[in-house]
């Protein structure tokens, strides 16, 4: 006989994990971005990212 499930277990759909990890990644490249990564062609990405560090309350000076 198993188990009822946990009264307050919630089912977290497979997609959720692989989504959480591409967000992980983009806060990764924005937080740690300074404009090796995206080259010389990426000036203004790299400023957006910039604000976004300041947005986000990262001291980045």
């Amino acid at each position: 006989m198993t188990s009822p499930a946990h009264p307050l277990s919630v089912a977290v759909p497979r997609w959720a994990y692989a989504v959480a990890l591409v967000a992980l990644l983009i806060t990764w490249l924005v937080l740690q971005e300074n404009g090796v990564a995206l080259g010389h062609a990426a000036e203004s990405l790299h400023e957006f990212f910039h604000d976004g560090r300041h947005a986000l309350g990262v001291p980045c000076h």
